[in-house]
């Protein structure tokens, strides 16, 4: 699968078009593009290039413009039997990794933070960097790849990326009840997809082969009168850890309505987090000099804040 005009060309004119100086920022879908605190005022938006450049089935791996939609990536893959780590929550390729978000089925598809083998990424001084390598098993320099995803694009603007695939299960199936313990039912299955929990209703996503579902299933029905669902529950906006989460639902519903994803450390909830009462020092500060010193991309973000 190629996307039109998919050549190196494309990379170095989005490049040059950041440039070295001034504050800019790579704009995708806008579906997360208050996380992390609003863009300062007078930022320069950039977008970046699109299309599929390559998909290797037998390696698992796919090769992909930050600015391809991840609708249309999972559809591309899809053809193939196979799909990616990305959350099926809109926007880019790029955005997602950006974000850092792991689908809510990361049980089964995995971390997407594991699944990013290589960013090729504009730096603060407007040069093409590769960070990571186009293989599995790579493990050569460091690990810069795991760093730049979830930065929010302050310390690269992503390009182009190489991500790890998986196949699509034989079958899915998603089952609720009322009433159950959510972590007596995620020790009892080996490996679900998911288990939500809202404080009072259980979903559990089932995936693999036919048989494996059916038997999983049964171990279902003797926790609990569960009844085949069509999918997970509407999502609240706001994401939480899951320790501080767990503080603010004892005191009062702090959170509001929410969905606890159990075993994953990730709460979704109707009212937003409190600020983080560390301050932006240590490590993080070091890294974002080291990145860019200059403090142009993507101004006013911070990861985590």
């Amino acid at each position: 699968m190629t996307a039109p005009q998919i050549t190196d060309e494309v990379l170095v004119a989005f490049a040059d078009e950041v440039g070295p100086v001034g504050p800019v920022a790579a704009v995708g879908a806008r579906t997360r593009w208050s996380t992390g605190g609003p863009s300062a005022d007078g930022t320069r938006l950039v977008t970046a290039p699109h299309g599929i450049v390559a998909h290797s089935a037998s390696e698992m791996t796919v090769q992909v413009r930050a600015g391809t939609t991840v609708a249309e990536l999972e559809a591309a893959l899809a053809e193939q039997g196979q799909r990616t780590a990305l959350p099926d929550r809109g926007g880019t390729v790029g955005g997602a990794v950006a974000v850092g978000e792991n689908g809510l089925d990361l049980l089964g598809r995995g971390r997407l933070r594991d699944a990013v083998l290589q960013i090729r990424y504009v730096s603060a001084e407007g040069r093409l960097v590769t960070a990571g390598g186009p293989v599995v098993k790579n493990v050569t320099g460091f690990n810069l790849t795991k760093l730049l995803t979830g930065s929010l694009g302050t310390l690269g603007l992503f390009v182009e990326l190489i991500l790890r695939t998986n196949p699509i299960p034989a079958a899915q199936r998603w089952s609720a009840a009322t009433g159950v313990d959510p972590v007596a039912v995620f020790d009892a299955l080996y490996r679900p997809a998911s288990v939500l929990w809202d404080g009072t209703t259980t979903w559990v996503h089932l995936e693999g082969h036919g048989p494996d579902i059916d038997a999983e299933s049964a171990v279902l029905a003797g926790l609990g009168d569960f009844t085949e669902v069509e999918g997970p529950p509407a999502l609240p906006p706001h994401r939480w850890s899951s320790t501080p989460a767990a503080a603010a639902m004892a005191d009062g519903g702090a959170t509001g309505t929410f969905v606890a994803s159990i075993g994953v450390g990730t709460v979704f909830a109707e009212k937003p987090p409190p600020p983080s009462p560390v301050p932006a020092t240590g490590v993080a500060v070091r890294v974002k000099q080291n990145f860019d010193p200059t403090g142009r991309l993507n101004p006013g973000r911070r990861p985590g804040g």
